[in-house]
């Protein structure tokens, strides 16, 4: 029971990271209705913007890490991933919403490859040391707490989850309290029946693409503090799975792309604990095979009617 307890936690730690870059996807394809090959790139760039600016930030709250320095970090490479989630959308996609979406779907996979290989020939293809930004540490479970007193538990684990909830809980409240949310909703409902009415689409879209950017930036820092190794590449396998979480719960639909992400990581780590972790890639994705097949609209997801 110890042991599988564990797993369950170091699952809810990765899959709250899953849960931060699916949100994305679901956003994007709720007002698009395409998917976003390039956010996992996004969530990479984050990590760097993290190792960059890091060390720099920290030195204004003293020497050493600090939580206040980490919370600055965090926000600095959400702002930054939220600029380059708008540049992409403008530049990339925005003279192709007219297009086929197949046509859409190649400019993002080609936009995907670009910050790929860009990211080796700016930053290098060697991994890199993520910089200490928080004193990380594990807490044991007093002995006091009975059966479960065997448990280890982080302070970068809390962290993750504790900030992941925090942006669920804002993401919420944009969604579903402000005007730009229902300016969202409508948007995804009925884009030209949004437009009638006088919303801007332009700026609905960006906003959704620099929201959705931010999370996946805040995923990336996240992500570096519990495994503070970061490469280019970091973001191809991230992504997959954040885009198997987001078809899990049901793509479009934002709690759905939350609870399909701590599924996924909860599965990874059970996989991990008791199977192999050579099979940890593959049973995930037979995962999303299996929903294909047996419930493609996800455990959350509607379906709907298309006319011909």
């Amino acid at each position: 029971m110890i042991e599988f307890l564990q797993q369950l936690i170091n699952g809810l730690g990765q899959g709250s990271i899953y849960a931060l870059i699916a949100l994305g996807y679901t956003m994007v394809f709720g007002v698009l209705r395409f998917i976003n090959f390039a956010h996992g790139d996004v969530y990479m760039l984050g990590a760097f913007a993290g190792f960059y600016l890091g060390p720099k930030l920290l030195r204004l709250f003293g020497e050493g890490p600090s939580y206040a320095g980490a919370l600055v970090v965090l926000l600095v490479a959400m702002l930054l991933c939220a600029a380059i989630g708008i540049l992409i959308e403008w530049f990339c996609y925005r003279p192709l919403r007219d297009r086929p979406r197949l046509t859409v779907l190649i400019t993002a996979i080609g936009v995907s490859l670009f910050l790929e290989n860009g990211g080796q020939f700016v930053f290098g293809a060697d991994p890199k040391s993520f910089p200490e930004i928080i004193a990380d540490r594990a807490i044991e479970i007093p002995e006091a707490w009975g059966s479960i007193s065997g448990l280890t538990i982080t302070i970068s684990q809390l962290l993750v989850v504790g900030v992941t909830l925090t942006l669920l809980l804002v993401l919420s409240h944009i969604v579903l309290r402000t005007k730009m949310g229902m300016a969202m909703r409508a948007l995804s409902f009925n884009p030209v029946a949004a437009q009638l009415m006088g919303i801007n689409i332009n700026v609905v879209i960006a906003f959704t693409f620099g929201l959705g950017s931010a999370l996946a930036g805040a995923a990336g820092i996240l992500t570096s503090i519990q495994q503070p190794s970061i490469d280019p590449l970091m973001g191809v396998n991230a992504g997959l799975k954040a885009f198997v979480a987001a078809v899990l719960g049901g793509i479009g639909n934002l709690p759905g792309a939350a609870l399909g992400g701590v599924l996924i990581g909860v599965i990874e780590a059970l996989v991990v604990g008791y199977v192999s972790p050579t099979y940890r890639d593959a049973i995930v994705f037979a995962v999303l095979i299996l929903i294909l097949i047996f419930k493609p609209t996800g455990l959350l997801g509607a379906s709907e009617r298309e006319k011909v």
